[in-house]
C-alpha cells in the first residue's frame, strides 16, 4: 500500500499544500493563535522537501524518521514538536517495512496520535490537532479498505467540526467563548496532511 517512495511523494505533496496555503493558515492563526502557523508549516515542510531530495532510504521508517527529525529541528511554536512526535511514533511503529499495509499503517497511525495527545497533554474536543488525528484513526480501522476520497472526505469533516468548539488548550484557550466559530489551524494543516495521503491512495 505505502512503500518508501510513496512515503516520500507524500511528504512532498504536504509541502506543497503548506506552501500553497500559507496565507489562509497564517489568517487561522492570527485569529486564535499566534500568527505563526503558516509560516511554521511551510519553513518546516520545505525543509522536508529538501531533506528527502537529498537522501536515499531503505524502508518507510527511515522516511518517517527523518521527517520527524527535520520537523522538531527547524520549525518553531508548538506545531513542530507535535508534528515531529507524530512522524517519529508512526516511524517506530512501521520499523523495518519497505512496504507498510493497512493494519501497519493503522497502527502507525494509532500510535502519532497516542504521541501528539501525549507531547501536547490534550484529549479530542479541545480544539487541537488531536480532533482531527483521532477521529483518523477510527475511521481507518473501520474501513474493509481504503477508499481515498472517504479518507479526505472523513479528515475535512473533522477539520471542520472544530469551528463550533471552544478551545481549551493553547493559545487559544485565553479567548474562551471568543474561539467559537474559528477553525483550529493545527487541524487545517492536519487535513493537507491527510489530503495529501489520499492523493497519494489514488
Amino acid at each position: 500500500m505505502l512503500t518508501t517512495q510513496s512515503v516520500q511523494d507524500w511528504m512532498q505533496k504536504v509541502n506543497g499544500y503548506m506552501q500553497e496555503n500559507k496565507a489562509y493558515l497564517t489568517e487561522l492563526d492570527q485569529a486564535i493563535g499566534d500568527s505563526d502557523h503558516g509560516i511554521n508549516m511551510s519553513r518546516g515542510f520545505q525543509e522536508v522537501s529538501n531533506k528527502l531530495e537529498q537522501s536515499t532510504y531503505e524502508d518507510v521508517a527511515a522516511v518517517l524518521k527523518d521527517v520527524a527529525m527535520t520537523l522538531m529541528s527547524k520549525v518553531g511554536g508548538a506545531s513542530g514538536p507535535l508534528y515531529g512526535t507524530a512522524f517519529l511514533k508512526m516511524s517506530m511503529a512501521v520499523k523495518g517495512k519497505d512496504t507498510v499495509d493497512k493494519e501497519d499503517f493503522a497502527a502507525g497511525l494509532e500510535a502519532a496520535a497516542q504521541g501528539i495527545q501525549q507531547r501536547g497533554k490534550s484529549t479530542a474536543g479541545e480544539k487541537t490537532m488531536v480532533d482531527v488525528w483521532t477521529p483518523l484513526v477510527s475511521w481507518w480501522k473501520e474501513q474493509d479498505e481504503i477508499n481515498p476520497e472517504g479518507l479526505e472526505a472523513a479528515a475535512k469533516e473533522a477539520m471542520e467540526a472544530t469551528k463550533p468548539m471552544e478551545a481549551t488548550k493553547g493559545r487559544a484557550s485565553y479567548l474562551k467563548e471568543k474561539s467559537i466559530g474559528h477553525i483550529d489551524p493545527g487541524s487545517a494543516s492536519s487535513y493537507y496532511i491527510f489530503k495529501s495521503l489520499a492523493e497519494v491512495l489514488v
